[in-house]
């Protein structure tokens, strides 16, 4: 986890995250800067952010990404950054009024969605938004939307509504068939996602919804055929996601698959192949929800004592400072050894950079922490907000404290000793020397002098025998 690779790919014959075919599906200038930012900022906040089953993406069409809302605009960001595709986005009206987050999601040319739920938004308008959508499929381009309709912490699905299915047939129906929409789901799964530097993701790209046998049944029964596609896009993103509870159960859960591999290990069976050990780790996840759910139905004595277990379990690990790989491994003089002269070099020579990193970013770390409370967001929106935050305190920060530095430091300032150099009287000591036996005359400089004073003394050192 710590391998320092924040983006990774996990699919046979993929590139990694952030390589795009070539061709003009790379967007306009904006969007590459937009892109490029959030990218940035991704890699800052998340710890480690996995990609499965990027093989998945058509390299040309029009695609409709649907994707589980967990986190906010960070959701939509990770799609971004993943897909190697310029993706236009349906994002709800009122962030368009964001002073933050407005300005970049009109550079990248989102489309709003007006709900009823927001006073003032007039959900006719949404013809436009269809409209949009629609011609934008039909150019070959991506679109991203959340079927949820709204984003919430819980990791469970929440019951998707149509869009996603009538933006497809509608968009297959003005093409006459002549070409297909790619339906495809996306899963989101995270991991301690508020916490700066804490939060990982896994962002499981699944294969496509399958709705060609549905485009003729559409002409005749356009209802039955939105909630026959709505439903397979139900199961297509639930099969990528692992859903729980709360987070703290999904944490919990976490823990315990750490520690079944690496017992596992210990006895000698043969780990998953490396390019498919996420695959590996969401279908465990999900039989083991499946197998708890069972049986919290029928013996909840015992799922709420292996809970209270891997509760003490983590909170051993916690407090003696190591995993669940290094729990059982021989310790060894030699491995003794090797840890402590290890740690000891990185001690030496990360512990300058790090109290460096502490004084310079303490002040816009405190303070964005304290504007985020007040803000009283949600908890889906705590990464959202600190990334909007940040991204303005900390260079506001950093300049004044460069500035502090300057004004405070002597030793960055030019010494009062420095020779004061005059624009004018450089320009007049470049011309030729005169030839009637005037000699130049070096006297030394003593402290700054005026400017006035500077000039008369350029002028006296000019001086005929």
């Amino acid at each position: 986890m710590d391998s320092g690779v924040r983006m990774t790919t996990t699919a046979t014959g993929t590139s990694p995250v952030g390589s795009a075919p070539a061709g003009p599906t790379l967007g306009t200038l904006a969007y590459r800067i937009v892109r490029a930012l959030a990218r940035f900022l991704l890699w800052l906040f998340y710890r480690r952010i996995e990609v499965v089953g990027r093989e998945h993406i058509p390299e040309r069409g029009g695609v409709i990404i649907a994707a589980n809302h967990h986190n906010s605009l960070v959701d939509a960001m990770l799609i971004i950054a993943t897909v190697p595709r310029a993706v236009t986005v349906l994002a709800k009206a009122p962030l368009f009024r964001h002073p933050l987050i407005g300005p970049p999601l009109r550079l990248m040319g989102a489309v709003p969605v007006h709900r009823r739920a927001e006073a003032g938004d007039d959900p006719r308008r949404n013809d436009e938004m269809f409209a949009s959508a629609i011609a934008a499929l039909r150019a070959g381009r991506v679109i991203l939307i959340f079927p949820e309709g709204t984003t919430q912490p819980q990791p469970i699905l929440m019951p998707l509504r149509t869009g996603a299915a009538r933006l497809a047939l509608g968009a297959e129906r003005a093409m006459g068939g002549a070409s297909r929409v790619t339906l495809l789901p996306v899963g989101l799964v995270f991991h301690d996602p508020g916490t700066f530097r804490s939060a990982s993701v896994q962002i499981t790209i699944g294969s496509p919804v399958t709705t060609a046998d549905l485009t003729a049944a559409h002409r005749d029964r356009p209802e039955e055929a939105v909630r026959a596609i709505t439903a397979r896009l139900t199961e297509s993103i639930s099969a990528q996601i692992v859903e729980a509870q709360d987070q703290y159960s999904l944490d919990l859960l976490a823990v315990l698959e750490r520690a079944w591999w690496q017992e596992a290990a210990r006895r000698g069976e043969p780990a998953p192949p490396r390019g498919e050990a996420a695959e590996s780790t969401l279908a465990w996840k999900q039989r083991v929800m499946r197998a708890g759910r069972y049986l919290a139905a029928r013996e909840p004595h015992r799922v709420a004592a292996l809970r209270r277990k891997i509760e003490v379990y983590r909170s051993h690990l916690d407090e003696v400072g190591i995993t669940s790989a290094q729990l059982g491994q021989p310790y060894t003089p030699s491995l003794v050894v090797s840890y402590v002269a290890t740690n000891l070099l990185w001690l030496a020579l990360g512990l300058p950079l790090a109290c460096w990193g502490i004084v310079s970013h303490a002040a816009p770390y405190w303070l964005t922490g304290q504007i985020v409370k007040r803000l009283g967001q949600t908890a889906e929106e705590e990464a959202t907000d600190k990334m909007a935050v940040g991204l303005v305190i900390y260079p506001l920060l950093w300049a004044i404290e460069g500035w502090l530095v300057w004004r405070l430091a002597p030793a960055l300032r030019p010494s009062d000793r420095a020779v004061w150099f005059d624009g004018a009287a450089l320009a007049r000591a470049a011309r030729p020397i005169p030839t009637s036996g005037a000699r130049l005359r070096l006297v030394p400089h003593g402290p700054r002098a005026p400017p006035a004073a500077a000039r008369r003394a350029w002028r006296a050192r000019w001086r005929a025998p």
